[in-house]
């Protein structure tokens, strides 16, 4: 008897296969660190295996070596000296260099974008690629400015400098997200800044979760601390967990990571907050699998994490804002405390009994953010549209 998984198996091999005979290109913004939106692109990559990778700059020394296999095509930014370390400093040469990528000769390009890789050309004068974006967040160094100074400590003088140049780049980015056919957004908060930002409409496609490996544990024991799991970095908000733990002193916080605020973390913190630096991804989904519930207090365009938490079966407390609002379902899988402030939180934490929220609840709604899932939804996606596109290059 073939089950539900099954079927949507072979319904993804079916759209993959409809897709097979098309020329696909993928585009990214840069190759020299790994994090979430490399996951995506390995997704692509899985998806489209013969499709080359269009990238301003690749450092194939700090990437995983399973890159060396794709067919990776840089622009002239990778001859620029130092960029693969420092490559926020060439910020005005981004716009050019995916300006002079020329890919319409092919059929479809997707792009992964948070900086300015869907400025791709994809039309000259004899033919015409269809331009789908996944978009990551409109350009955020352009658009929340003062979100990112804020995130990356800019000064107020380099800040002057820069704002001129980003008043040019911010006209480039809206012209070039114009000329994009379709956008994808990895959550609702994403695509209402796409709507605001870019006056473009949009369908959600999930980031994809690593659900396979964040499993519940057989048998495990709820343990006695909550958790944290993040870059201890100002937009993450850690403070706010860290100063409400002050206010439940018979409870336990354990925070897992590093980052330039774990000093100043560590002299607000009360005694029953534990900081236990950078763990091993085994010993990450051991804390997550026994905590009694994941505390995620950052504004995220998705957040992985709290998804990885109910992966295991265990609940999230989240704000209210971002991706959370798509991925934690209140009473059933966590809570949302509404203002991110410390009286927010500590009052959620109060009430909170984690022994209310089931295992299975939690795993269910993880699955829904899966990998299979974001590549069930994109293929359908991009089926849809390229049949749409061969049914009006017919009429």
């Amino acid at each position: 008897m073939i089950g539900r998984a099954d079927l949507s198996y072979i319904a993804s091999e079916q759209r993959s296969r409809s897709l097979a005979g098309l020329r696909i290109a993928l585009v990214h913004d840069w190759l020299n660190q790994m994090g979430g939106a490399e996951n995506v692109l390995e997704e692509f990559v899985r998806l489209f295996p013969s499709a080359p990778v269009y990238t301003s700059m690749y450092d194939r020394r700090r990437m995983p070596a399973a890159y060396r296999d794709w067919d990776i095509r840089t622009s002239f930014m990778q001859r620029l000296p130092g960029v693969h370390r420092h490559h926020q400093k060439y910020l005005a040469l981004y716009p050019l260099a995916f300006a002079r990528t020329d890919l319409s000769d092919y059929d479809l390009v997707l792009s992964n974008k948070s900086g300015f890789c869907h400025g791709v050309r994809t039309a000259n004068s004899r033919r015409r690629a269809v331009h789908v974006c996944y978009c990551l967040t409109p350009t955020r160094y352009l658009w929340l400015f003062e979100q990112y100074r804020e995130r990356e400590q800019i000064s107020s003088a380099l800040a002057a400098l820069l704002r001129p140049v980003l008043t040019q780049l911010r006209r480039w980015d809206y012209a070039a997200a114009q000329r994009v056919d379709h956008f994808i957004a990895i959550s609702s908060e994403v695509q209402r800044r796409i709507r605001t930002i870019y006056h473009r409409e949009s369908v959600i496609v999930p980031p994809p979760v690593d659900t396979d490996y964040f499993q519940p544990a057989p048998q495990a024991e709820i343990g006695d601390y909550y958790l944290v799991v993040s870059r201890l970095i100002p937009y993450k908000r850690i403070d706010l967990a860290v100063k409400a733990f002050a206010h439940l002193p018979q409870e336990t916080l354990v925070v897992v990571g590093e980052g330039r605020d774990r000093a100043m973390l560590e002299a607000l913190a009360p005694p029953n907050v534990h900081f236990v630096g950078r763990q091993p991804r085994h010993r990450v989904r051991e804390l997550l699998q026994r905590c009694k519930a994941f505390i995620f207090p950052g504004l995220e365009d998705f957040g992985i994490a709290p998804v990885e938490a109910m992966a295991t079966g265990r609940p999230v407390i989240a704000f209210a804002g971002g991706g959370a609002l798509d991925t934690v379902l209140p009473g059933v899988t966590g809570e949302l405390f509404p203002v991110q402030s410390v009286e927010s939180l500590a009052s959620v934490l109060q009430r909170f009994d984690p022994r209310a929220y089931s295992m299975e609840a939690c795993r269910s709604q993880a699955e829904r953010f899966s990998a299979a899932a974001f590549r069930a939804r994109l293929l359908a996606h991009l089926s849809n549209i390229m049949e749409g596109a061969s049914l009006q290059a017919i009429s």
